[in-house]
């Protein structure tokens, strides 16, 4: 009896374990096929393959707007409710009367603030590569901001042109009365609704993290993936980048309101981890966004303001533009096209630009607007590459489950 109990008991551990293998053996198998089916759907770019790209984009675009469409419709009122809004706006707007002062000046006001948000959630949202706008806009213009106010001794600039341009007011501040404050004050509107629409941007991580943690569904995103999956080998995690993602992880886990805050108020390209993080975990949704509103709309707005306005302050500009002329060989043929530039800005401030000057500003003007226009096909690209391959894997997701079904 003992034997045949042995034996029975052998048998069940030597059952057990080649079920566990069974399962090692189907888990190692289901990640070389996602590894091979991710490595086939990043093929799938302009460059490599254009007409597929092109194909699986238009009809990728075509399931996203026939999904909005049945989202509108499901709160079709919600949506009533915007359109009469809308018609009661555009009656005001239509109408003559005392009233058109404050509608003018709150259609600019509202143009003004929807345009730096819009920037901001372009800058943040995750669509292909994501636009860099601060680079591209709010930092030019706070640059700008700047200089204009140290020459001018004033930020009271005479609206309109401003904010399309800037001169010099008809009566100048004393020399020495612009402070740092004072300039901050100036572009505090726009670096906040910058600000703003960079927190808007998180959200759709939040949200993607948060639907597929209720649901149980197996979300449409590598980024959660690539999350459950660091979740699940954390203790073998070795090179620096997932240590510092599982640190972030951790940090908004343990920490809440406050780590969600401290990893929004720094310039941090892993914070989508943290939106991902506080969906998966059911972080309430006010807390998420108002740690994150408050830290990237208000902390780390000022901070970037501060750096703006320092380097562009008016000593470090000449600072820096000797310090190139300094550069053996090459300096002086680098130095000079900026002093022309900046005297071309001065002039221009006291209504004094003339067509020699121009042309030396239309130089560094044509090398700016020209690295903008790559940097915004190559974000349209990205977009482009990046729901093609999100079509490619619908494909592949509707072919494992006709295998699995058979």
């Amino acid at each position: 009896m003992a034997e045949n109990g042995t034996d029975c008991e052998q048998r069940h551990l030597a059952m057990n374990k080649e079920q566990h293998n069974g399962k090692f053996t189907d888990s190692s198998l289901l990640n070389e096929r996602k590894k091979k089916e991710r490595e086939e759907r990043q093929s799938i770019v302009l460059w490599r393959q254009p007409l597929i790209t092109l194909q699986y984009f238009f009809l990728e675009t075509l399931i996203k707007l026939k999904e909005l469409s049945i989202k509108l419709w499901h709160r079709r009122g919600i949506v009533t409710s915007i359109l009469l809004l809308f018609a009661l706006l555009t009656s005001a707007y239509s109408i003559e009367g005392a009233h058109q002062q404050y509608v003018q000046y709150l259609e600019r006001k509202f143009l003004w603030c929807a345009y730096w948000v819009g920037l901001g959630i372009l800058s943040s949202v995750g669509l292909g590569t994501g636009l860099h706008t601060f680079l591209l806009y709010l930092g030019p213009h706070i640059a700008s901001v700047t200089l204009a106010a140290y020459e001018c001794n004033s930020v009271n600039f005479p609206e309109p042109p401003y904010p399309d341009a800037i001169i010099c007011p008809d009566e100048e501040g004393i020399e020495g009365s612009i402070s740092l404050w004072t300039i901050i004050s100036k572009v505090r509107l726009e670096a906040c609704m910058w600000g703003a629409g960079t927190a808007v941007g998180e959200l759709p991580p939040y949200f993607m993290a948060r639907a597929a943690r209720l649901s149980g569904a197996e979300p449409d995103d590598e980024e959660y993936e690539e999350f459950e999956e660091m979740l699940g080998h954390a203790e073998a995690v070795q090179d620096y980048a997932s240590r510092a993602k599982l640190a972030v992880q951790n940090l908004v886990q343990k920490v809440g309101f406050f780590g969600i805050l401290a990893c929004a108020s720094i310039p941090n390209p892993l914070f989508d981890l943290a939106g991902i993080t506080c969906g998966h975990f059911l972080v309430p949704f006010w807390t998420f966004f108002g740690a994150t509103l408050i830290g990237k709309a208000i902390v780390k707005m000022h901070i970037q303001k501060l750096f703006v306005i320092i380097t562009f302050s008016k000593d470090i500009v000449e600072q820096m533009v000797s310090l190139i002329g300094a550069v053996p060989s090459i300096g002086p043929s680098l130095q000079k096209p900026f002093r022309e530039y900046l005297e071309a800005q001065r002039k221009k401030l006291h209504h004094k630009s003339d067509r020699g000057d121009l042309q030396g500003e239309n130089w560094l003007s044509w090398v700016f607007e020209k690295v903008v226009i790559v940097m915004v096909c190559y974000f349209i690209l990205s977009i482009i590459n990046s729901m093609a391959q999100s079509y490619a894997k619908r494909i592949q997701q509707k072919k494992f489950s006709v295998e699995k079904t058979k």
